[in-house]
């Protein structure tokens, strides 16, 4: 469903989108955030997704990759808004009070860097446009840790083909990561 949504504001299928997944972000608004207009938040992560996502491969996974994405988008979103209404403040005081050296504010960072990661890398692997070898050689080299010599005599491939697999994955995962972390605005 994804995939078909993505960057197309007019197709039928966002109604079931919004259906599927506006109960979740509207609880997470009234959980964290219940001073903001739920409605206005949802609509703005809703339009940012659409831009972020163009050839989106939709993976099955229930309260994944893309839901921690989501709600990641959400909680940027709403971060905004506090700060150009001013109360930015109030939630960093609170902040403060919870951890004064700012933890708090790095874990949140350090979440949502691991929520896009995650998200990309889901992407990469689900994307049926990559070699399923390529895909294997990856996995085993950058996310394993195996040595590529080892990879390429198993699959019967050269070192050179391994590394070179490596490189161009690596390079459409950071592709990927940078595109979905952008969906923030500047």
């Amino acid at each position: 469903m994804l995939k078909q949504i993505a960057g197309v504001a007019e197709h039928p299928r966002w109604t079931e989108f919004v259906a599927a997944y506006r109960p979740m972000m509207e609880a997470y608004m009234q959980e964290r955030f219940p001073g903001l207009e739920a409605d206005d938040l949802i609509q703005e992560t809703l339009l940012a997704l659409m831009d972020a996502l163009p050839g989106y491969v939709a993976v099955p996974s229930g309260q994944g990759a893309f839901h921690n994405y989501l709600t990641g988008v959400l909680r940027h979103k709403a971060l905004n808004a506090l700060r150009s209404e001013g109360r930015r403040k109030r939630t960093e005081s609170r902040l403060a009070a919870d951890a004064a050296d700012g933890a708090a504010a790095d874990a949140e960072e350090a979440s949502w860097r691991e929520a896009v990661y995650a998200a990309a890398l889901e992407q990469l692997l689900a994307d049926p446009s990559v070699n399923a070898r390529h895909k294997q050689m990856f996995v085993r080299t950058a996310l394993r840790g195996e040595k590529p010599a080892d990879v390429a005599a198993s699959l019967l491939a050269t070192r050179d083909v391994v590394d070179q697999a490596k490189k161009r994955m690596t390079a459409r995962l950071r592709e990927l990561v940078e595109r979905m972390d952008r969906i923030d605005g500047p």
